[in-house]
C-alpha cells in the first residue's frame, strides 16, 4: 500500500514550524569510470536498520549505524518512526536488501561489496542536520573504503 509522503510528513511534524522542502538546483552525476562488475559498491539504507545490540535510532537522529555484510537476518532489526516497518520486521531486505547484494556480488553482477553496510534513520527533519552531519561522515567511510559507488535504498 502506497504512502502517502507529504500528508504524513506534515502531520509527524505538526509540532514544528511548517516544513519547507529542500530544493536542489542541481544533481551531480558522476559516470562510473570502470564497468560495474569491477566496482566496490556500498549499500546503504535510510530504513533505520540496527545489528544485534547497537542502539535504537531517535527522531531527529543523524547517526548511522555500521552493519557488517556477513550479518543474519535474526541478528538484525529495524526502528522507524516514519513509515509502517512491519515489513521490513518479516523481511529486511526490502529495505535494507544485504542478501540480494551479496548474491549479486557472488554472480558477479558487482565487482564486491564495501564492509560494512550503513544505515540510518531516514525523515531526519534538519536537512541542514543531513547535509552538515550525517552525509560527510558516512563520505568519509565511504573514501577511506575505496567505494566506486553506493547503493542507496530509501525507506
Amino acid at each position: 500500500m502506497p504512502i502517502a509522503y507529504i500528508p504524513r510528513t506534515r502531520a509527524l511534524y505538526d509540532d514544528f514550524i511548517p516544513y519547507r522542502w529542500v530544493e536542489n538546483d542541481s544533481a551531480p552525476f558522476t559516470p562510473l569510470a570502470k564497468p560495474i562488475s569491477k566496482c566496490k559498491i556500498a549499500l546503504m539504507s535510510s530504513g533505520g536498520i540496527m545489528y544485534r545490540d547497537q542502539p535504537r535510532f531517535h527522531r531527529e537522529d543523524a547517526s548511522y549505524r555500521r552493519i557488517p555484510l556477513d550479518a543474519r537476518r535474526d541478528e538484525l532489526s529495524v526502528w522507524h518512526f516514519g513509515y509502517p516497518t512491519r515489513d521490513a520486521e518479516r523481511d529486511v531486505n526490502c529495505v535494507f536488501p544485504l542478501e540480494r547484494m551479496r548474491e549479486l556480488e557472488a554472480a558477479g553482477m558487482i565487482g564486491e561489496l564495501v564492509d560494512p553496510a550503513f544505515s540510518f534513520m531516514g525523515g531526519i527533519y534538519s536537512a541542514r542536520k543531513v547535509r552538515d552531519e550525517l552525509a560527510p561522515q558516512i563520505v568519509d567511510e565511504l573514501k577511506r573504503a575505496h567505494a566506486d559507488a553506493f547503493f542507496l535504498v530509501p525507506a
